[in-house]
């Protein structure tokens, strides 16, 4: 099991704020009787030294709650609620409640999910991070003195275990698909650019072309449905129109095809078009829909039954620090130009 730093006490919080352990112990406790000042700096101090409320006590009685976090950007993307899905399969089969957090991807959010959760004292966490750069949640993590195993996106400087997704390699290979057809204008829509997944995805594609000795073709917008109808409308406009589109979620697909519908451009012979992620409709789709296929599952699973060998102490697990990659499939179908569906190429 992943050692942690000593935890810091309620007494070392009082001191560094410059009050009494009561009071100290009031802030913690809900601020009751305690002016807007004093609290300030009671949680400055707290936050500064990482001081986790009720875990000295959890760990002193010794024992387990039965209880782990996880904390998702969303359940209603179908994504995240199959992780989540998978993910308590193996919680229950140790006999343990998984509580689950929606962080919707913002930081402040996820800190203040993680202080109710830990108000639970949890045996341990399963984070997606909302930002794997966020110095603030790794501080969190390396002093919360419980195991944490982030998924889908890596939380450097925290020390933890993670389970990830190969983007950049499966957004290259699928790249390297669609130069191997003949195209040679390809556009890749990028739709939410902050996050990991996406920078990953898009590192892939550039990488791609540049092998390949081809002008990339990148555009950037907040949202899917937006992105893909200004891009599209201008860029089949152009002197150089696209020969394929390569999207980067599979809600930025969706969009895509809607635009294509309503501009009447047929798929493939005027404009290929490949995914990032599969969808329910992907396959019945006409033409169907050639994607990236990530083991979803598979990352819910991996996470959870990593979380348990290190709260269990599996000697092989203890001292994990390279992120486990799982590998992602390319579904290949007829959007993109092929022409024998359903074919599978592991990436």
């Amino acid at each position: 099991m992943r050692k942690s730093n000593p935890q810091p006490t309620l007494s070392e919080v009082a001191r560094l704020a410059g009050v009494g352990v009561g009071t100290a112990s009031r802030v913690v406790n809900g601020g009751v009787n305690v002016s807007a000042g004093t609290m300030r700096k009671v949680k400055s101090a707290i936050q500064e030294l990482g001081y986790m409320p009720n875990h000295a006590a959890r760990v002193l009685k010794g024992g387990r709650t039965k209880t782990v976090g996880l904390l998702v950007p969303s359940i209603a993307d179908h994504f995240f609620a199959s992780c989540a899905e998978a993910a308590d399969k193996i919680a229950r089969a140790h006999d343990t409640l998984l509580i689950v957090a929606v962080t919707r991807n913002q930081c402040g959010d996820e800190m203040s999910s993680l202080e109710v959760l830990m108000r639970h004292r949890p045996d341990g966490l399963l984070i997606v991070p909302s930002d794997p750069e966020n110095k603030e949640l790794a501080r969190f993590v390396r002093n919360s003195g419980i195991p944490v195993v982030t998924f889908d996106r890596p939380l450097f400087g925290s020390g933890c275990s993670s389970v990830l997704s190969d983007n950049f390699e499966a957004a290259r290979k699928a790249t390297l698909h669609l130069i191997e057809h003949g195209y040679k204008r390809i556009l890749c829509l990028v739709s939410e650019p902050e996050l990991y997944t996406i920078r990953e995805r898009v590192r892939g594609y550039l990488q791609a072309m540049e092998e390949a000795g081809l002008q990339p073709l990148v555009d950037t917008g907040p949202e899917d449905m937006a992105l893909a109808s200004r891009s599209l409308a201008a860029h089949l406009k152009s002197r150089r129109p696209p020969d394929a589109v390569f999207t980067l979620k599979n809600s930025s697909t969706s969009a895509v095809v809607q635009i294509l519908r309503q501009l009447r451009i047929p798929i493939p012979s005027r404009l290929a078009l490949l995914g990032f992620d599969d969808f329910e409709l992907a396959g019945t789709l006409h033409p169907s829909i050639s994607v990236v296929q990530q083991p979803i599952e598979d990352l819910g699973r991996t996470a959870a039954e990593l979380l348990f060998a290190e709260l269990e102490g599996h000697p092989s697990k203890k001292t994990r620090r390279e992120p486990i990659v799982l590998a992602n499939r390319l579904v290949l179908r007829r959007s993109c130009g092929c022409k024998e569906v359903p074919a599978r190429k592991d990436l």
